[in-house]
């Protein structure tokens, strides 16, 4: 599998390093006390600290091994194309929690892991199809958490996303935090994540200088990418960039190529995950007819972030300081 950039493993162990594999933080009535939170704008209670939490997906996952609470864990659900997992500053947390499945997360994967919370998202993980949804889980007597990210808002039946992503992040840290007695954990990463974001908006272009950014998800027919809801808007424009579907209010989602031609963006910037390789994909966008005169595919300024950089995830820091850094090459020679 693909090793992740040496950079993101350098900024991600830095803000790593104090909580994988550290000991809970807690009370004396720690394990007993009701805790409430406020998720997808619902208040929801945990009626004791969870012991057993089973996750989906690779940023999901994350989330918990940043904190230090691999030790709460009792299993993952994650499709075995997410990059090289053995050089993340999170290898010990991989190493130590059972990897349950290579697909979504289903209700047998739950119930043979006795587990006592899901955290999951809708889209990843939580979906109608087969009830594998949060409702479903409460009936089996299972709580859920689900993924700020992935909130639906209502404005369709399916469309997702209530807040700005990185809010989304530090949200989930903060109730993560709160639910698990690692409340000043929580506290110092997004700090550090803040600091991690500021320095790099410090050098970002502004006005006319900002570049305009298209996401290539994947898809040929129609492009999959995101809108305003998802982790690439904000790592977009907090390295100096536009999305140029910053109007979608939804996350991830699919459009039409004729608005990509139409808003002719200067860079593209391809999510790298799956059985089409970031190669093909990149030989896909310079070849397509139609985008032959946007400017990001005559100009070549393709560049490539892993799937967990541009989910919801404690990377998406570094990769913002990594498209930042490329965003400033190409606003220097536009």
């Amino acid at each position: 599998m693909r090793r992740l950039l040496a950079t993101a493993l350098c900024l991600a162990a830095t803000v790593t390093a104090t909580g994988c594999g550290a000991t809970v933080e807690k009370s004396a009535d720690a394990e007993s006390s009701a805790v409430t939170l406020t998720n997808c704008g619902r208040e929801v209670t945990y009626d004791k600290v969870p012991e057993r939490v089973v996750t989906n997906d690779v940023g999901i996952t994350e989330l918990m091994f940043a904190l230090g609470l691999e030790d709460r864990m009792a299993g993952f659900a994650m499709p075995d194309d997410k990059g090289d997992l053995t050089g993340v500053p999170w290898k010990g947390g991989y190493e130590k929690v059972k990897w349950l499945s290579k697909d979504q997360l289903t209700k047998e994967n739950v119930l043979d892991a006795r587990a006592d919370l899901v955290f999951a998202g809708w889209n990843y993980g939580f979906r109608e199809e087969g009830g594998f949804t949060p409702e479903a889980l409460k009936k089996l007597g299972i709580p859920s958490y689900v993924l700020t990210e992935s909130c639906r808002n209502g404005r369709t039946d399916s469309s997702r996303g209530i807040m700005p992503p990185l809010d989304a992040l530090y949200a989930d840290l903060t109730n993560l935090g709160k639910l698990f007695g690692v409340e000043k954990r929580a506290a110092a990463l997004i700090a550090d994540f803040r600091k991690q974001v500021a320095q790099v908006r410090a050098k970002a272009p502004t006005g006319d200088g900002r570049p305009k950014v298209f996401l290539y998800d994947s898809g040929q027919d129609q492009p999959f990418t995101s809108g305003r809801f998802a982790a690439p808007e904000q790592i977009i424009s907090e390295a100096g960039g536009t999305n140029v579907m910053h109007d979608v209010a939804d996350s991830w989602t699919t459009v039409g190529w004729e608005t990509v031609v139409e808003r002719d963006p200067d860079v593209i910037v391809i999510c790298d995950y799956g059985d089409v390789s970031a190669e093909q994909k990149r030989k896909f966008l310079l070849s397509y007819g139609p985008l032959r005169n946007v400017s990001a595919v005559r100009h070549k300024r393709i560049f490539v972030l892993d799937y967990v950089d541009l989910v919801e995830s404690p990377r998406n820091p570094s990769a913002v300081a990594r498209l930042g850094a490329y965003l400033r090459t190409v606003a220097g020679r536009r």
